[in-house]
This record gives structure tokens, C-alpha cells and sequence, in this order.
């Protein structure tokens, strides 16, 4: 096995995705973890992860240093690399030159750890601090045009880091990194496979539920659809899947997933609750309140309908890790996150829940999803349809929630996503929608003025929504979407295209 000490990084589960990557086992455990409680795990090699704070400041999350006396291999990332040089002797300091973003390698000398790697390869740096020195038995043999230090090793103690990040996608060669470490390195073999999830999620499920049922959140995305076609394989008709009609899904939907459910014998019970979830949201603003005052309401209703069934004792849900994450704060994640987002099942969660959670997805990935969605036997339209948030439109409409606006964006959605799917482009890209702005603009249209709405298109290509790269749809596709839209869809006058990438965006608006 492989640990992973979280600091609080937005990307330690990336690094989780990297080692699973390689099908081997790896867990990932808080930064202050006994080193009794590392011993009794038995690992073969430890990775420190990133963080958001400084290794200089009062409040940096630090480790104990006897980790370094065990004698297991140690991959120290970026704030790993900067800690492991502040508690064993280095000196680290505060840069007066930034580093976010792609910069070039320069390796002056090759290494066990850069096998594969050349001058001039990418890497994605995150930084604000420096290394002055490295500790005693050290050296380094990688730099930047802005960092002296971009890697070191001290191959007498098996320690090893690097100032960038190579579980983030941006880094073209990361992968390399992690195979060279652990493979290369610490002489690991690969255990991990999507089959070897499923069953010990199984055994774990049945030994949690017993005779009880589940309740299910349904919303037809994948993370649900996989939930659902794992607990259906292990409990069967103890699973009660619900589907709410918030009235904030996309044109035609909740038709569209009662009969791909059917198709896979599988009943889902629709309950229709638009008119609820209107009058909270009405006059709503804040991104925030919106998925908590979802969140909460979800719950509601599904406490609700759980009576209407016998012994029904469980919630199960759809959650992945970069829910998790991005919802995370120091009180609530593994190390010390920054709360981005509040996602409707996490942050958006009810301190009193009447019923208790089962989400067997909560440390994967998207793309680890799919795979265990196709070994379980779930057909392409389920496996492959794009990510679609929890709290629905209410998050891609900027402001107040009104039937109006959401019946405007259902049809500016609906004309993107039927023209990607025309032109064979949806299967190429990972997450595609519209937003809705809260901005009006002057227009022509025929020889009168108009003065009305500007509406967003937003596509992405990605691995695990961690990370994200703007999607370069082709003019004419983008020039004939826009042009359906202006001319179908009233009270629109605009449309613009957003080439933004995460970080430092982020893939959803809201």
C-alpha cells in the first residue's frame, strides 16, 4: 500500500488518482496521523501532499519528523518538498517571484525519479515560497528559469521530492513521476483493479446494510447511475431509488432517465416538487445559500419518502471525491482544506440526518466511475452522458431563480447539446452546458434595437474534474449554435464562449 498524508491540498485525491492509475493499492490518511497508526497500516511508500498554506506560517500543518526516520520511501509534492526541507534543515523562504502555472523543466542531471523526462518538458507549478538550501545528504538536479530548486533527493534515507505538481494534467509527463517512484523506486506491484473495488464494496455494503433498505438520490448522472447498478447488484429490491423533479433539470429529463432505468429493470419512484424548491429559491442570490437551501430540501424529501417504505434505514448517494474536496473545510476534510464550493450532498447536508449515508463512490474519480459503470455492465448512454451538478440550472443561472429563466436556459441547453451531438463532438468532450447571465446588452434584430440577455457556453475537457481544460470547439459548429439560439430562443441577444481553464477557474460557475 501506498499512503498519501493530506495537507489540505485541492489535488491530493489526484495524487490518489495517479497511484490507482498504476493499479495500486493507496489510501490517503490526515498530515498529524500517529506514527504508531503508519506502522499498523504497513505502508511501502509515503507521499506527502500539497497545501494551501506556508510552511513559514503559524498555522502550517506539520507532521511529525520520526516519519522520516522509518525507512520507507518518501515522495514529498510541492509543499511536501518545502516541508521536508523546514523540519530536517533547509531553508525555505518567501519568493519575491510567484510560480502558478506551466513553466519548462531544466534538468541538469538525470535520475531514477526523472527517467523519462527531458529539458524543456512542462510542468504545472502552484508556489509563493522558495528553497534557499536544502537539507544536509540532499541534492538537487532540476530548476526553472524563477526556482533553483525543483527537485532533490537523499537516496541514502529513500527520500525524494518536487517543487511542481505532477498529479495535475497540465504536468505532461506526471504520470512518469509516480510510475518511476513507485515502480522504479520503491519496487511496488500493481493490486488494484476495478473489480477488486467493486467486490470489497460489496462485502462492505452488505455488512453495513443487513436486511435494512436504501434510499437512493437518483439523478440520472453517472455518479448516481454506477450507485444505483452497484447497490441494485448487491441488494437488489432493497434499493429504492428516487428520483426528484426539482423543476431545475435539463428539457425532457426526468422522461429521458425513467426510460434508461427501465431498460436496465431497474423502477425508479419520481417524485414532483418543483413548486417547492421554486418557492425557497425565490429571491435567492448567494451560490451558496442556492445549493444549501437544495441540499437541505433533497433531504426533506427523501425522509419523507423513506416512510412510505418499510425498514428503510439508509441514504446512499452519488458523492465523488471532488465533491468532497471542493466542499471541504478545516473542519470537515482530512487535512486542511479551502472550501471552494459547497456541493448539494456534502456541504449542502443537514447537521441532523434521520438517515445514514452509504456513498461508495466518495473516493473515486469520474473517469474511475465510468470504468467500474462499464464493469458493472451500464450502457454507454449512461456511462458517458456529461456531468450535470446536483442543485441543476439553479447553479447555471447567475442571480434569482425564476420558472421564466429556467425555461429560457432548458432551451439554450437543449439546442448546445443537440448540435454537439449532431456534429459528433459530445463524445469528445467531458462536460459541456450554458449559463445564464444576469446581463442585458443592446442588439439588432431586423432594423429594431433590443436590449436583452447574454447567455455563456461552457466546454470542458478533463480526468477527474479536478483540473480542466477549455474545450476548442471548431468556429463554424460554434458560429451555427449561436445562431439557433439567437434566432429560437427569446429574450436572448448574446453569446459567448468561455476559454477558461480550472484552476484558476472553476468548471462550473456557480
Amino acid at each position: 500500500m501506498v499512503i498519501i498524508l493530506d495537507f489540505g491540498s485541492q489535488y491530493t485525491y489526484l495524487i490518489l488518482k495517479s497511484v490507482q492509475q498504476l493499479n495500486v493499492s493507496c489510501k490517503v490518511v490526515p498530515y498529524d496521523i500517529n506514527i504508531s497508526e503508519i506502522t499498523e497500516l504497513e505502508p511501502e511508500a509515503i507521499i506527502l501532499s500539497g497545501s494551501p498554506y506556508s510552511v513559514l506560517a503559524d498555522e502550517a500543518p506539520l507532521c511529525d519528523k520520526k516519519l522520516f526516520e522509518l525507512g520507507i520511501p518518501i515522495l514529498g509534492i510541492c509543499y511536501g518538498m518545502q516541508l521536508i526541507c523546514h523540519l530536517l534543515g533547509g531553508k525555505v523562504a518567501h519568493s519575491l517571484k510567484k510560480e502558478f502555472g506551466y513553466v519548462e523543466l531544466i534538468i541538469d542531471e538525470k535520475h531514477k525519479l526523472f527517467e523519462g523526462l527531458e529539458t524543456g518538458d512542462v510542468v504545472w507549478m502552484s508556489h509563493s515560497d522558495k528553497i534557499d538550501s536544502v537539507p544536509s545528504g540532499y541534492e538537487t538536479y532540476s530548476s526553472t528559469t524563477n526556482t533553483p530548486f525543483v527537485a532533490m533527493q537523499n537516496k541514502a534515507n529513500n527520500i525524494y521530492a518536487v517543487q511542481f505538481h505532477p498529479e495535475v494534467s497540465h504536468t505532461e509527463k506526471g504520470l512518469y513521476i509516480f510510475r518511476n517512484f513507485i515502480f522504479g523506486i520503491c519496487r511496488l506491484k500493481p493490486n488494484w483493479t476495478p473489480s477488486s473495488f467493486i467486490e470489497k464494496s460489496s462485502k462492505s455494503i452488505k455488512e453495513k446494510v443487513g436486511d435494512a433498505g436504501v434510499l437512493l438520490g437518483l439523478s440520472g448522472g453517472v455518479d448516481s447511475s454506477v450507485t444505483a447498478a452497484l447497490l441494485h447488484k448487491v441488494i437488489g429490491d432493497k434499493l429504492i431509488p428516487v428520483l426528484v423533479d426539482t423543476g431545475l433539470m435539463r428539457k425532457n429529463e426526468v422522461v429521458e432517465i425513467q426510460h434508461m432505468f427501465k431498460n436496465i429493470g431497474i423502477h425508479i419512484n419520481v417524485v414532483d416538487a418543483k413548486h417547492i424548491f421554486f418557492e425557497k429559491l425565490k429571491g435567492v442570490i448567494d451560490p451558496e445559500e442556492k445549493r444549501k437551501i437544495i441540499g437541505n430540501l433533497f433531504i426533506q424529501i427523501f425522509e419523507k419518502e423513506a416512510l412510505k417504505f418499510d425498514n428503510v434505514q439508509f441514504l446512499a448517494q452519488g458523492t465523488l471525491y471532488p465533491d468532497v474536496i471542493e466542499s471541504a473545510s478545516s473542519k470537515t476534510a482530512k487535512g486542511p482544506s479551502v472550501t471552494i464550493k459547497s456541493h448539494h450532498n456534502v456541504g449542502g447536508l443537514p447537521e441532523v440526518l434521520n438517515l445514514k449515508l452509504i456513498e461508495p463512490l466518495r473516493e473515486l474519480f469520474k473517469y474511475e466511475v465510468r470504468v467500474i459503470g462499464k464493469e458493472l455492465g451500464l450502457p454507454d448512454e449512461i456511462i458517458f452522458r456529461h456531468p450535470f451538478p446536483g442543485p441543476g440550472l439553479a447553479v447555471r443561472i447567475i442571480g434569482d431563480i425564476t420558472e421564466e429563466k429556467v425555461a429560457t436556459l432548458q432551451e439554450i441547453d437543449f439546442i448546445f447539446i443537440d448540435e454537439l451531438r449532431k456534429s459528433f463532438y459530445y463524445d469528445r468532450i467531458w462536460q459541456a452546458f450554458a449559463v445564464l447571465l444576469p446581463v442585458q446588452t443592446v442588439g439588432v434584430m431586423g432594423d429594431d434595437r433590443t436590449y436583452e440577455n447574454v447567455c455563456a457556453l461552457r466546454a470542458v475537457n478533463s480526468l477527474d474534474g479536478m483540473t480542466a481544460d477549455w474545450t476548442k470547439i471548431p468556429y463554424n459548429i460554434l458560429r451555427h449554435i449561436s445562431n439557433r439560439i439567437m434566432n429560437e430562443v427569446s429574450g436572448v441577444n448574446r453569446v459567448v464562449y468561455d476559454i477558461s481553464s480550472k484552476p484558476p477557474s472553476t468548471i462550473e460557475w456557480e
